[in-house]
């Protein structure tokens, strides 16, 4: 493939930047600011990285629009508000997103004769789509996409190669599934028998994606026991997140790798929730709560703002508790010597009672 190529004067037109430097240079490529090559662009954003404005070899550099610092000879610099988004916005002139076989039914693939699938929809190798299902329009199933009967899925949605949808799941408009999800199976909920024994408890709920929900690959959302378990309008979820059955996310939350959600959880609008977080059942979380990476929450956060620990607390409060924490070694230190100071008082004090008596 011929790599597409561009000026820095196109690219500063392109963004509506202040170009400084070399307008002839050309661009072909973009990388990170410490990686970067002749013939490519990049971006600086964050005052740490500043020291590679020295020694990379980047043709192209997007700046903030008050950076004072000017290019070196054959090079350009492009003034903008915020140099990531911008880099964000020319990636689709380097790599254009590529074009669906729009309409394409995979010879391979198994489409039920009840299902409903519309014109524009793509249907890939070895897809099985299932009795009384609902596809529309420019959807684009990836190969090995497996729909149980029932599902729906908006128009716009894209799904990624291996992803499985239970039975009556529902997935809202331009939501984007990535590889190895699984939405609708089981919750985890069994009886214990009196023998010890555990024995299952039917779930006959299903799962409801909202509009423009996007999840990483291998995360994993089961269905309710009855109703659904919701996913709020414009959430984004990472990969190797658990949701359990019943849970209810607000609109427009994050959650990073690794997090567990239990079951009957209700998190309000606007959560972050970094990685590694736990959250046990059946609690509630505020709008705009922000619960940071490896955190325990154990009780309901009725008040917007940011937590931390295992419990969750308060983010100043706990690291208050973390300073404290890193003290106890020298106060037991400090215990053990104030105690062998009382000891010895105490033995000169039975001495000179006994000395008196």
């Amino acid at each position: 493939m011929t790599s597409p190529h561009f000026t820095a004067a196109d690219i500063a037109q392109h963004l509506g930047g202040v170009l400084r430097g070399d307008p002839t240079v050309v661009i072909t490529g973009l990388n990170r600011i410490e990686d970067a090559r002749a013939g490519e662009l990049t971006f600086l954003q964050n005052a740490r990285y500043a020291r590679y404005l020295r020694q990379t070899q980047a043709s192209c550099i997007l700046v903030p629009a008050d950076f004072p610092e000017q290019p070196r000879p054959g090079q350009a610099f492009i003034g903008v508000e915020d140099p990531y988004r911008a880099f964000v916005a020319v990636m689709p002139l380097f790599v254009p997103p590529a074009e669906p076989p729009w309409g394409l039914r995979h010879p391979t693939a198994l489409i039920d004769p009840t299902a409903e699938v519309a014109p524009t929809a793509v249907v890939g190798a070895y897809c099985v789509v299932g009795p009384r299902c609902r596809i529309g329009e420019r959807v684009v199933l990836h190969p090995f996409v497996v729909l149980y009967q029932e599902v729906v899925i908006g128009e716009g949605s894209v799904l990624h190669a291996g992803v499985v949808c239970y039975p009556r799941t529902v997935i809202g408009k331009r939501c984007v599934l990535h590889a190895g999800v699984v939405l609708g199976a089981d919750g985890f909920g069994f009886w214990e028998r009196p023998d010890g024994g555990l024995e299952k408890i039917p779930h006959v709920g299903n799962v409801v994606l909202e509009d423009d929900v996007e999840i990483g690959a291998n995360t994993t959302i089961d269905r309710s026991l009855a109703g659904s378990t919701v996913i709020g309008a414009g959430t984004k979820i990472d990969n190797l997140v658990h949701i359990a059955h019943n849970v209810t996310i607000g609109e427009h939350t994050a959650i990073a790798a690794q997090t567990g959600i239990s079951g009957s959880v209700r998190l309000g609008k606007r959560n972050r929730l970094g990685g590694q977080v736990g959250v046990v059942g059946h609690i509630r979380t505020a709008d705009d709560v922000i619960i940071e990476a490896k955190s325990g929450v154990s009780k309901s956060l009725p008040v917007p703002g940011r937590y931390f620990g295992s419990p969750a607390q308060p983010h100043y409060a706990a690291l208050r508790q973390e300073a404290a924490l890193r003290q106890l070694p020298e106060l037991l230190q400090e215990i053990r010597r104030l105690r062998e100071q009382l000891d010895e008082l105490r033995a000169r004090s039975d001495a000179s009672h006994q000395q008196d008596g």
